[in-house]
């Protein structure tokens, strides 16, 4: 067969985990009884969406208390304003007395600090209250409770239950270093990251239906393995099926274990021959091909990404150049060839995947 060029994806495999956009744990903010647990584990929640709800009888009535203290504040407050008023007004007649406008304004003074600081504990007060009331900051699909209506939660009794994002998610995986720059040289002058497009294979062996795209690569290298975490964005649209409990099912799970390809955008030209022409020794990769004289001839070559049935050829051959496909155990460098076309093989997917 010719050697010719052939369009060829190329393509990079890594091991990654899949991790929610966002993760809330739920923690209790005040001390109190537990009244009531307002979800289904494991069903998704909208922010906002009630999950707990706690006894709030004693903090209404510790609001209530601020608050009547704050409205004495404010009528001592009135009044010491009417009093600096009067002493300043008479301060402007002979029977007014500088003294007397100086202890009004100490008082006016002393009664708006005092009711500064009520009205403070009136918001603390309203803030506690609102905490007996827990909803879910974020949209999510929901855990396991860990407690139960009628037991005490306090800010110590630690997480109540866990919220993760669902869609989208991420995909975080190591890249040696010597590969990341390989792969920028690559992709860099092609556009960077919207070269490059990112499938998922999931633990069952499927691949998954959904393309993602990379948007971060980290600034430090981990000193331990020597490689740099990558991440990229995966859609994470509901299934068709539902679940058994009539919640909604999803492929990627946070903290689930895939393979991630890595893929170029678009094709590139490789000049490309049959893997089955690939041969190898402790030398190099080589290959063998009719000479102008009909003789074989050993041609080293280096090889580029391949896919299963197609070898990319990055040297040691040139457009054209016929390459024995066939009868290689036959084959010896010098001896005469009669060459003929090449059985055609079974027209095999090209996944074009590296191996």
């Amino acid at each position: 067969m010719r050697a010719e060029l052939k369009p060829i994806t190329q393509s990079s495999q890594f091991i990654g985990r899949i991790q929610a956009i966002d993760r809330v744990d739920i923690v209790a903010r005040v001390t109190a009884f537990l009244d009531a647990v307002d979800f289904r584990d494991g069903a998704e929640v909208k922010k906002g969406d009630v999950l707990y709800r706690l006894e709030r009888g004693p903090f209404e009535a510790d609001l209530a208390a601020k608050t009547a203290v704050a409205q004495q504040f404010e009528a001592e407050l009135q009044n010491a304003n009417i009093a600096l008023e009067r002493a300043q007004k008479l301060l402007q007649t002979q029977s007014g007395a500088q003294a007397t406008v100086d202890t009004a304004l100490a008082s006016q003074r002393s009664f708006a600090a005092q009711l500064a600081g009520a009205q403070a504990n009136v918001r603390q007060s309203q803030i506690n209250l609102d905490y007996t009331v827990i909803s879910s900051p974020i949209d999510g699909k929901i855990g396991r409770t860990a407690v139960t209506p009628g037991n005490v939660v306090t800010p110590s009794s630690g997480v109540l239950v866990t919220v993760v994002s669902q869609d989208p998610m991420y995909v975080v995986f190591p890249i040696a270093v010597r590969t990341l720059i390989s792969l920028r040289e690559r992709y860099a002058p092609i556009g960077g990251f919207n070269a490059i497009v990112i499938r998922l294979g999931l633990p069952d062996g499927r691949l998954y239906d959904q393309p993602g795209k990379m948007d971060f690569v980290d600034n430090t290298v981990q000193l331990a393995t020597d490689t740099v975490l990558v991440r990229a964005v995966m859609p994470n649209p509901p299934l068709a099926v539902k679940s058994t409990a009539g919640g909604t099912l999803r492929e990627l799970t946070d903290a689930e274990f895939v393979s991630v390809y890595l893929e170029g955008v678009k094709p590139v030209e490789f000049l490309a021959v049959p893997r089955a022409a690939i041969l190898s020794d402790q030398q190099s990769d080589f290959v063998y091909v009719v000479d102008a004289d009909g003789k074989a001839e050993r041609r080293d070559v280096k090889l580029g990404q391949s896919t299963p049935t197609t070898a990319a050829i990055e040297s040691g051959l040139k457009v054209g150049d016929l390459v024995i496909v066939e009868g290689l155990q036959r084959v010896r460098p010098g001896m005469a060839v009669e060459a003929s076309p090449a059985t055609p093989g079974p027209q095999a997917p090209d996944p074009g995947m590296a191996k």
